[in-house]
């Protein structure tokens, strides 16, 4: 992670091809494509290497989120479940849609616990959305039968965990839909992109019109086409999905190198007594493009990562102090800082988060070093930057 450390001659050769016939929009200008549609290409790819029957790509992962909510149907007042520890894009989707994001506690798979998701369950509650932060998954099954025995919709964030997998299936694959970032730093990216997975017919028609306009699609003129309902822009641009076409047929090639760097590392860690390792729910498989490791406390947690830091490890996170991915530093959220007004709906029903209790997640995220791995590094720089790790832990302790 991530995927430019290794663009290529594929990459350049997928983008030329759009730049040969310089159509860059996704839709329409049949005439002069010369046959390249390169969204509909990825989205193929994706829909293979996914298992499942419908992929509609987009302009971001925060869109996909975005798109996957409103093409179930969620909307104003209705609440969506979502992590302490993911990226703002989670809440941001949810916002976007005048909808309630809802934050429950993490435990030690880092995502959702669903002991906490089924307590803040209400009569307004739609959406159980588990992010599957830094390469590894929620308790999916635990999840699945929460959501099943309150009829509520499970929506995947694997985002940050393509590649990854659940008891053989695609991680985002195995809710009601799934979603994925391409952005500059993910283990595949397009530049900026994202995508929307599922099963379900319906979802994936209302995805496709919503991010274009509302245009169904219907026949080969694009000024003919029907508006059944209001739209946003949310596409892709032909230039972003090409460079995807090349990334995703190398997916499993980086998964193979994030795997063999992240064992390196963590065999040579275990040697440590005071480090434990985030549990991954059974039948999971990572996408190891990051591990993740505990400390005894917040204080020694804190200690080693400034001395990783001094010592030239500068691919180590503490998001306890994060100000992206972490509750305690989203004080827009917390305030409703915002341009324009906030739909009342919103103002009404978000919990009041100055007040709120995340003790739990705080026990779990105050002990955590996420360490980045890298595509880049040889087998050599892997097991040296190891060593070091373990002699800079070992001297701080």
């Amino acid at each position: 992670m991530p995927g430019f450390e290794k663009f290529g001659e594929l990459e350049k050769a997928e983008v030329q091809s759009v730049l040969d016939t310089g159509v860059l929009m996704r839709y329409g200008f049949d005439g002069m494509r010369d046959g390249n549609w390169k969204a509909r290409e990825l989205e193929k790819s994706l829909a293979e290497r996914m298992q499942v029957n419908h992929v509609h790509t987009v302009s971001s992962g925060t869109t996909a989120l975005t798109v996957a909510l409103l093409s179930a149907g969620i909307g104003a007042g209705d609440e969506v479940i979502m992590p302490t520890f993911t990226f703002v894009a989670s809440f941001e989707s949810i916002l976007a849609i005048g909808a309630i994001p809802v934050l429950v506690d993490v435990d030690d798979t880092l995502t959702l616990n669903p002991q906490a998701v089924e307590k803040a369950i209400t009569a307004k509650t739609k959406v159980v959305m588990p992010v599957h932060m830094c390469g590894s998954m929620a308790d999916l099954k635990a999840l699945k039968l929460i959501c099943e025995k309150y009829s509520l919709l499970l929506l995947e964030d694997a985002c940050q965990a393509i590649g990854g997998s659940y008891n053989g299936k695609p991680l985002g694959s195995i809710g009601d839909l799934g979603c994925f970032s391409f952005d500059y730093v993910k283990t595949i990216t397009c530049g900026e992109g994202g995508a929307v997975i599922t099963n379900n017919e319906a979802y994936y028609e209302n995805a496709h019109k919503y991010s274009d306009h509302g245009h169904d699609h219907v026949g080969n003129d694009r000024g003919a086409e029907q508006h059944p309902f209001l739209g946003y822009n949310f596409r892709i641009s032909e230039l972003n999905a090409a460079v995807g076409c090349a990334q995703i047929k190398r997916l499993d090639e980086f998964v193979e190198i994030q795997k063999r760097n992240y064992t390196i590392l963590r065999d040579t860690l275990e040697l440590i007594p005071q480090v434990t390792f985030r549990r991954v729910p059974e039948g999971g498989i990572e996408n190891y493009s990051f591990l993740n490791f505990f400390l005894p406390s917040e204080e020694i947690t804190r200690k080693v990562h400034k001395a990783l830091g001094e010592n030239g490890i500068d691919t180590c996170f503490y998001w306890f102090d994060n100000n992206w991915h972490y509750y305690r530093k989203w004080e827009h959220l917390t305030n409703l800082k915002s341009l324009g007004k906030l739909p009342q709906e919103v103002k009404n029903g978000l919990p009041d988060y100055s007040k709120s209790d995340f003790s739990e997640s705080d026990h779990w995220m105050g002990r955590t070093i996420s360490s980045l791995i890298k595509l880049s590094w040889t087998e050599e720089e892997v097991r040296n930057r190891a060593t070091k790790m373990v002699e800079t832990m070992k001297a701080t302790f």
